[in-house]
């Protein structure tokens, strides 16, 4: 009988030390993938905090930055003054001076007119005549406008720019041609950049700069 109780009690031993190393080590490590499970090997990554992904891209294309610099200028030919960005390259062409830089260009010119334009007479005839000599217009709206030189016309579209002269690549651009008449005289300041460029501030701070002389 003791050796019966004997054995018992060895095997009843060795059952609980084999039941105790059966159970799984404990990991520290992240979850692993197996084949067919739908869990992944890390944990989610999130952004920044404060970060907004959804946020538009600060410096697109033909933006104006917002430090930029202004500075009077005058034509040759006198009879107002605007201001445009300083640093831009000034070319001369046809009677018009241009200023512009990478994408965009503030062009002005000035020719004799009897009467001061009205919205109908540039739906009309300017209208027309600026479809007939630019690339893939597009019609946008002509309306009248007041600036601190006093009233004047604003008609704005879509069309092409030059091919740069390097890469040929042509970018479709925003127009807004701004017309001025005082004595005889028809002030024409066309302002140009990029399709979708945010220049709002720095047209509104060219055309609201200029003043009769």
């Amino acid at each position: 009988m003791k050796r019966i109780a004997l054995a018992l009690t060895m095997a009843l031993a060795l059952g609980a030390c084999s039941s105790g190393s059966s159970k799984p080590a404990a990991s520290s490590g992240p979850p692993t993938t197996t084949a067919g499970s739908s869990q992944t090997s890390q944990a989610p990554t999130s952004a920044p905090a404060g970060a907004n992904p959804n946020a538009p891209e600060v410096n697109a294309a033909g933006d104006i930055p917002d430090n930029q610099v202004y500075v009077a200028y005058t034509p040759p030919s006198g009879g107002f003054s605007v201001k445009v960005p300083e640093g831009w390259a000034r070319t001369e062409a046809g009677g018009a001076v241009t200023f512009t830089d990478k994408l965009n260009s503030v062009r002005m010119e000035t020719v004799a007119a009897a009467s001061a334009p009205t919205v109908q007479s540039a739906q009309q005839q300017e209208v027309p005549a600026i479809q007939a000599s630019v690339r893939r217009y597009e019609a946008g709206k002509v309306t009248a406008v007041t600036r601190k030189a006093g009233t004047g016309v604003l008609i704005t579209y879509r069309a092409d720019a030059a091919p740069d002269p390097v890469t040929a690549k042509v970018v479709h651009d925003d127009v807004e041609r701004y017309e001025f008449w005082k004595a005889g005289k028809l002030v024409i300041l066309t302002l140009s950049g990029p399709q979708g460029a945010d220049n709002v501030d720095p047209w509104r701070i060219v055309t609201d700069s200029f003043s009769w002389q």
